[in-house]
């Protein structure tokens, strides 16, 4: 049984609320001084994972067969241009949210 004034006062208190919520929203982590340095790590990262994965398999063929290293060449190679691929794909996204984030700024 709760009264006209109470919920009056919740709906206020909801109201306020969502008022300072709305005030304090999380910012981009663009904005934030180190998502450059992240994004370089990140990259990074991809470059030596498609490195040691082509190489790993590459020496798991080549082990399990008996080959000279040729597995291991021509997967060193493909892990290679895999992770250059992912770092380009990271690059493309991280430029699409710069620009994005340029429109934004001048659309204000």
């Amino acid at each position: 049984m709760v009264s006209e004034a109470e919920k009056e006062r919740l709906k206020q208190l909801d109201a306020r609320i969502a008022a300072a919520k709305g005030t304090k929203a999380p910012k981009p982590h663009s904005e934030e001084h180190y998502s450059q340095a992240h994004l370089a790590w990140r990259m990074v990262i991809e470059l030596v994972a498609g490195l040691g994965i082509g190489f790993g398999i590459g020496y798991g063929l080549d082990y399990v067969l008996g080959t000279i290293p040729i597995f291991l060449v021509l997967f060193t190679l493909l892990g290679f241009a895999a992770g250059v691929k992912t770092m380009m794909r990271s690059a493309k996204e991280a430029q699409s949210l710069a620009q994005a984030g340029q429109a934004k700024d001048e659309g204000n």
